[in-house]
């Protein structure tokens, strides 16, 4: 696609979920490699509370963590507003009963995580405006957020999952012990989960039946739905990045990952807070040559079941007998300096700067509407 005039390119982040640090340090690290000679690019950042901030693509790439306090929206930034504008999309800053500084937007960088934007709430209402985005629709967002849907999609699809179960908290409230009993036959350890959530916030380790009921209501303080996995504890986690391409989608290195946490898995500070070093990601796996393609296979079946557009990362667990399990795809993996999405790319020979550029390009050929 040809444009008279460099692509303007909105990165969203931030967002109201409790993943609010985690976007606006993926934002940084995707604001910064950004050419500028490219794009023009222009932050969006919704703080905490849901408020939509203009921000300068300097400021957004500035954002670090300090003292292990991952960054916020920078406040006191005029409103932002979105809004359609003939066959355009307009980013206007909103002063008074006046908006000012339009600038036509190309595409969206959406960096949300977890619900109320990796989830397609947003991909909604940019669907509606008619603005072209990185990254999965609706369908496949929500269902991909969603752990229990995405189960049963998967599984559909012929792909292999862990045995699991899941309940609303409704159905907790009314019986307790139902409940107990479904976690129970699929043996200890197991992992208690809210459904929408990501960055293994609210995620607990259980080995025995003392630690369900706290589990559960940590997941459900999070969540009304919760999702409880058998945990494979002999299986390697093994990850694979996917990208779209010409032929289909395309699979990076695969990785391995190998926790030394408190916790017993990979959790929020091991993901975000490296210094604290829990964690080895071994990039490439060491591994068999023909488990190496099944993952890759997997990997694949998974986006294109789930209706995956643009990217996505795969998490697989593989026994110790060579079975591939899925454990979840991710439609927006994080992009800071330590995330895996990167790293896994950048082995495959795809650099950070030609990954976010890729991406871009992506979403700037995708077609408006149904597709």
């Amino acid at each position: 696609m040809t444009h008279p005039r460099r692509p303007t390119v909105a990165v969203v982040f931030g967002g109201a979920s409790t993943e609010h640090g985690v976007s606006c340090l993926t934002a940084a690290g995707v604001v910064a490699a950004l050419d500028a000679e490219r794009y023009d690019v222009v932050g969006i950042g919704i703080t905490a509370d849901g408020a939509w901030l203009r921000v300068a693509a300097e400021d957004v790439a500035a954002l670090v963590t300090v003292d292990g306090r991952l960054p916020t929206v920078p406040p006191g930034r005029p409103q932002a507003v979105l809004l359609p504008a003939g066959d355009q999309v307009v980013l206007a800053s909103r002063e008074g009963d006046r908006l000012v500084e339009e600038v036509v937007v190309d595409v969206a960088f959406t960096l949300l995580h977890g619900p109320y934007g990796e989830d397609g709430t947003i991909q909604g209402m940019f669907e509606m405006l008619g603005l072209r985005y990185v990254g999965s629709g609706v369908s496949a967002s929500a269902v991909s957020m969603d752990k229990e849907r995405m189960k049963q999609v998967l599984s559909a699809a012929g792909l292999p999952v862990g045995p699991w179960t899941s309940f609303t908290a409704a159905r907790w409230a009314a019986d307790q012990s139902l409940c107990l009993e479904a976690v129970a036959t699929l043996g200890f350890p197991v992992f208690v989960k809210p459904a929408r959530g990501g960055s293994s916030i609210g995620i607990t380790r259980v080995d025995e039946p003392s630690g369900l009921v706290p589990a559960v209501e940590t997941a459900l303080a999070h969540d009304p739905k919760c999702v409880v996995e058998k945990g494979l504890v002999e299986a390697r986690e093994i990850e694979c990045g996917v990208l779209d391409g010409p032929a289909g989608p395309e699979t990076s290195v695969v990785a391995e990952i190998v926790t030394r946490t408190a916790s017993g898995f990979y959790d929020f500070e091991a993901k975000y807070l490296p210094e604290e070093e829990q964690v080895d990601l071994l990039v490439p796996a060491v591994m068999e040559e023909d488990v190496v393609a099944r993952v890759r296979e997997v990997a694949v079946r998974t986006f294109t079941a789930v209706g995956a557009e643009g990217l996505g990362r795969v998490d697989t667990f593989v026994t110790r007998d060579g079975q591939v399990l899925v454990n979840e795809i991710n439609t927006m993996p994080g992009f800071t300096e330590h995330s895996m999405f990167p790293m896994v790319w950048s082995a495959s020979g795809l650099g950070y700067p030609d990954l976010v550029a890729r991406l871009v390009e992506l979403a700037l050929a995708r077609p408006l509407g149904l597709r």
